[in-house]
């Protein structure tokens, strides 16, 4: 089944809670999509069989995949979370509307084509309406390295014969800018810095493998990137690192539902920032080197975030953190500095009994004893996760509508919340 099939069949999928239940027990952490977008996208600057394992088995991956194919690539095996594709027949510049519009990080791949073929053509992306996240910081970095870009019918057409090194400044901190930006670098003449960049986990394990590959990248995690080109690289092979935004999304589901969970093979300081609220909160959280266990009695009191780029507290965790805070004792306030059009899931989450007021980019939540069950419907990948953790602590039962959206960034969750307790399926 291809992947827009997939989707369209998804698209009426329902996932049904009856709330009110205390999870326990132990669930798994997945490899990061976050991680493997970024890598499968830098398979375009290699020429061989490259070999990905521990990738999570989520619609962005199978997306990714089919786009890669559509280039002239060939995915050899796609299994148990293992990808071995061969890339040396990329050919194929030309990344369609079909594909591109149902994910954002398919923009991933402007850079490495303008970069091994000299040419791109790339339909402007869709995916989560969490925010403008305009492509400008992408186009003007790559202008800066010599490309002829321009914009027609939806579409970004860009030209390179080759590309070279330049200096360029973030004005805003990108993550997939810095990653489009640092690939396409790997291969053009000369030396390129990068200041204002994304120090995100994710962006640091793309230079590292980027490293093994052959390229020559330094400063990863800093706010400066320097990347000396070289004429090629090895095929890729790794094991894709931890989802941090699963591992808090779980850390969120045990505090909400009273619960006594260990969250195994997760990276503990990746999500330092939330551990630090979920302790002001009041809640326990234990840590071990690639483990957390959070136990929650059910009591504990309204903190406030603000969301920064890494190592600040995570926009994508923030609209799990609000169904949390919705019955949290007394007041949080919320304010949201990454994404201007990311309170969306509020609205549903009032349906359910939550007091949330919103004024621009800041929420102010008043914690109320009990949350309700009701119909909802998600507006985005991490919006569809708040609600599901809002619907685990609910009392009656929830059906949530749209669950494509979680599909799209989270493997198995009906399957791992089962395990844990919860009274969770999927209505086809």
């Amino acid at each position: 089944m291809t992947a827009l099939c997939q989707r369209e069949r998804k698209q009426m999928d329902k996932i049904i809670i009856e709330g009110g239940g205390r999870l326990e027990g132990e669930v798994g952490i997945s490899g990061s999509k976050n991680a493997a977008l970024p890598i499968m996208a830098a398979m375009i600057l290699t020429a061989g069989k490259n070999t990905i394992n521990r990738v999570p088995q989520v619609l962005d991956v199978t997306t990714m995949l089919h786009l890669l194919d559509d280039l002239g690539g060939y995915t050899e095996e796609f299994e148990g979370g293992r990808i071995i594709f061969d890339s040396t027949d990329i050919n194929n510049y030309e990344a369609p509307y079909e594909l591109v519009s149902k994910m954002r990080a398919s923009c991933l791949v402007l850079g490495p084509l303008l970069a091994r073929l000299g040419k791109a053509k790339v339909s402007l992306p869709g995916g989560c309406a969490i925010g403008a996240r305009p492509l400008d910081l992408h186009i003007r970095g790559l202008e800066a390295m010599g490309a002829k870009i321009r914009l027609e019918q939806g579409y970004i057409y860009g030209e390179a014969k080759r590309l070279r090194g330049v200096r360029y400044y973030f004005d805003t901190v990108s993550v997939t800018g810095t990653a489009n930006l640092m690939m396409a670098a790997t291969l053009a003449d000369g030396e390129t810095t990068l200041e204002n960049v994304a120090k995100e986990p994710e962006i640091v394990f793309l230079a590292n493998i980027l490293n093994q590959c052959g390229a020559k990248i330094k400063g990863h995690g800093t706010d400066f990137l320097i990347i000396k080109g070289v004429q090629s690289l090895k095929p890729i092979n790794c094991d894709i690192l931890p989802d941090r935004i699963e591992t808090g999304t779980y850390m969120i589901a045990s505090a909400i539902t009273s619960g006594n969970v260990k969250i195994t093979n997760c990276l503990p300081q990746q999500v330092e920032a939330l551990t630090m609220k979920l302790r002001q909160a009041g809640l326990i959280v234990e840590e071990a080197e690639r483990s957390l266990r959070v136990i929650s009695n059910g009591q504990f009191k309204g903190v406030d975030i603000t969301t920064h780029p890494h190592p600040g507290f995570a926009t994508d965790l923030q609209a799990q953190f609000m169904a949390l805070m919705a019955i949290a004792e007394g007041q949080s306030i919320i304010l949201e500095t990454v994404f201007e059009n990311r309170f969306m899931h509020a609205a549903e989450l009032k349906r359910m009994g939550a007091n949330i007021t919103i004024q621009g980019r800041t929420a102010v939540v008043a914690g109320v004893k009990q949350l309700s069950g009701a119909p909802l419907m998600a507006t985005d990948l991490r919006a569809s996760a708040s609600l599901v953790l809002a619907a685990l602590a609910a009392k009656g039962q929830s059906k949530i509508s749209r669950v494509y959206h979680i599909d799209r960034g989270y493997s198995a969750i009906e399957q791992k919340l089962y395990m844990l307790g919860a009274k969770i399926f999927r209505e086809k």
